[in-house]
């Protein structure tokens, strides 16, 4: 995958560039002001077309190691060692839709294209389902939120979005996770989890209360917490010190993740919207390249040093 900056063939418009990026099977493009955010957003437009590569000049063209849409946003990440992240976020100002370009060095707090949690996670009253296998539930009393029991398949409390389950969270003391670790289920609950999209498991406890362990060893209890987050990284463990702080973090998780199921949505329709990107010329040969050729075709060329140009017109030739 490459991600390609071109001038822009249009002399009328103010964005002087276009960017082609490599989304899988469906590359977009988009008109932009700038190569590269570096001290200050730059601004996007969705260009009508990809032009054909003959009619416009390729600026830079560099390998790309990720570009992942992830809700209201497109993470781009190069193969280069600096200026290589950066973020096309969709968003509105005044009003209307618009895109930004960003890195991490101008990133500032953008709005999204839906509400953004204040005081209420995700800006609305959650309904929150807690499990009947549940014993002293949570009941969020300080959190904007109602509660309801129902069975669930797998964790202790979820949200739903369209009758579908957001996401879950599995509720332990220190004595349960450790429990948990030393009779073995933590890997069938955390692969369980792992099948919903937005899962985490929340202690009410400090980390440090592992260490402080006597009938188990301590740091077995850790690796093995450890290796829970390599094998299961979607599935954090997260210590939130007591049981207030731990409804606050799930009450915040839940919020955040019905806020990127509607970001998810908003940000498909904004992508499929764009144009698709069109083809891209090959890059130039290498010297080096051009110069094996002429070598195994039999031609005079120097060890090293620049080719003279009936060398590349006869490369040119050949491989056309």
């Amino acid at each position: 995958m490459e991600f390609v900056i071109a001038r822009n063939p249009d002399p009328a418009s103010s964005l002087p560039f276009l960017v082609r990026l490599p989304m899988g099977s469906r590359p977009v493009v988009l008109k932009v002001k700038d190569t590269w955010p570096r001290t200050a957003k730059v601004f996007c437009h969705p260009a009508t077309e990809w032009p054909d590569p003959e009619d416009f000049e390729i600026v830079e063209r560099v390998a790309v190691t990720s570009c992942v849409r992830r809700g209201v946003a497109i993470d781009l990440v190069l193969d280069r060692a600096r200026e290589n992240r950066s973020q096309f976020v969709f968003t509105k100002a005044r009003g209307r839709d618009v895109v930004f370009w960003q890195s991490a060095r101008t990133r500032k707090q953008a709005r999204p294209n839906v509400a953004v949690p204040t005081a209420r996670a995700s800006g609305r009253r959650l309904d929150i389902v807690v499990d009947t296998r549940e014993r002293y539930a949570w009941k969020f009393s300080s959190q904007q939120a109602t509660t309801s029991k129902r069975a669930l398949s797998v964790g202790d409390y979820a949200v739903e979005v369209d009758g579908e389950i957001a996401a879950v969270v599995e509720r332990k003391s220190i004595e349960d996770l450790v429990s948990t670790i030393v009779g073995g289920k933590l890997w069938t609950l955390l692969a369980a989890m792992a099948v919903i999209s937005h899962a985490a498991v929340v202690v009410d406890d400090r980390y440090s209360s592992l260490f402080k362990l006597t009938r188990v060893r301590p740091a077995s209890v850790a690796e093995q917490i450890a290796e829970a987050a390599v094998r299961y990284p979607t599935v954090p463990i997260v210590f939130a010190e007591t049981r207030q702080l731990a409804q606050e973090w799930t009450y915040r998780f839940f919020g955040a993740a019905i806020e990127h199921r509607a970001n998810d949505v908003v940000g498909t329709a904004r992508v499929d919207a764009l144009p698709i990107g069109g083809p891209v010329p090959a890059p130039e040969p290498t010297t080096a390249e051009v110069r094996a050729w002429a070598i195994a075709a039999g031609l005079q060329v120097s060890d090293r040093g620049r080719l003279r140009p009936e060398i590349r017109e006869a490369h040119r030739a050949a491989t056309e």
